[in-house]
């Protein structure tokens, strides 16, 4: 096994150190400097001359930084690393910065994901790992240097077989366009635990960023344990009225699984009487933005950190990124 070489911009530095932490290694040392006029400049402080390089970066915005910001500083440390000589470098990216904006829903529109993939490219990253992109066909389409991606699947299905054993549960998809994945978490969960997992889907459609529909329940939520599993929570209204069409429905108890927490403001309703019983989101994006007032409900995190040291591990003893979902049961 090549050792791997990963730095993490201060952006996502504890992300990486958790990355580092499951392989057993430190995070090699790298230079930050910011300069008048909002300029910056980046560099490695250790050779990665014919190293195998790994950058972690998270290409979320907040009150620290723009995901536009965090984009600039991701491709300028590639450029430069393959400027000092690196064999290959992996972009690790446990959130993607527009991948919502992956095809033309208006005329003239533009579809930034693919612009987003080409100047990654253009900077010579070989490689990219990503963890449940938007559009998964969207995100392998984008890019034209290889790309895997991850799975937060496997790390709710353990959770909730370690945790729900009073009510039998299903699994909710908030639209039709969720349901493949909604069903990943369904069948990883029935394998774990044994019990007859249900899976519903709920109606709803979005046009110009308002959410219509979201009141019928297909599906077996009564008397059950729902939990509605979805890749992105921004201001939660999808999740506010899945929650309150399951109840509807009969559900018991109503969860909420989002892998990436972007969380804009009005999200803190999720928090309130009307969201979820418990919200939880993997620490692709930590929700800075949201929980923050002492005494009220907080999400549960989910760290996704192993997901990406187990890929870097695959990587670079030669193995494939793909063959560890498959490790894990699934109906065929």
């Amino acid at each position: 096994m090549t050792e791997p070489l990963v730095f993490a911009p201060m952006a996502s530095r504890a992300f990486g150190e958790r990355v580092c932490a499951a392989l057993g290694t430190g995070l090699a040392a790298m230079e930050e400097r910011e300069f008048e006029g909002g300029e910056h400049k980046t560099r490695p402080l250790v050779s990665v001359r014919g190293r195998h390089v790994f950058v972690v970066q998270s290409l979320s915005g907040d009150e620290r930084g723009s995901a536009n910001d965090r984009l600039c500083r991701l491709l300028f440390f590639i450029a430069g690393v393959k400027d000092s000589g690196a064999a290959s470098v992996t972009a690790c990216l446990p959130y993607l910065a527009y991948a919502r904006k992956d095809r033309r829903t208006k005329e003239r529109d533009p579809v930034t994901l693919r612009y987003v993939a080409q100047v990654v490219e253009a900077v010579g990253t070989d490689h990219v790992l990503g963890l449940d992109a938007h559009n998964l066909a969207a995100f392998e389409n984008a890019f034209r240097c290889p790309v895997d991606h991850l799975e937060a699947a496997p790390l709710l299905a353990s959770h909730l077989a370690a945790g729900v054993r009073d009510l039998p549960v299903c699994i909710v998809s908030p639209d039709i366009g969720g349901a493949k994945r909604a069903q990943r978490v369904q069948e990883l969960l029935a394998a774990r635990t044994g019990a007859d997992v249900g899976l519903a889907i709920i109606e709803k459609r979005r046009s110009s960023g308002v959410v219509s529909g979201g009141d019928l329940v297909v599906g077996p939520v009564a008397g059950r344990h729902a939990v509605i599993v979805d890749d992105l929570i921004a201001a939660g209204t999808t999740i506010l009225q899945g929650a309150e069409a399951c109840r509807a429905a009969g559900a018991v108890r109503v969860d909420a699984f989002a892998s990436h927490g972007v969380f804009a403001p009005g999200a803190e309703r999720l928090l309130g009487p009307g969201g979820p019983d418990r919200l939880i989101v993997t620490d692709s994006i930590l929700p800075t933005r949201i929980g923050q007032d002492p005494g009220s409900k907080q999400p549960l995190v989910l760290p996704a950190s192993g997901l990406f040291a187990a890929a870097i591990r695959a990587i670079c003893s030669g193995g494939s990124v793909v063959a560890l979902r498959e490790l894990e049961p699934r109906k065929r």
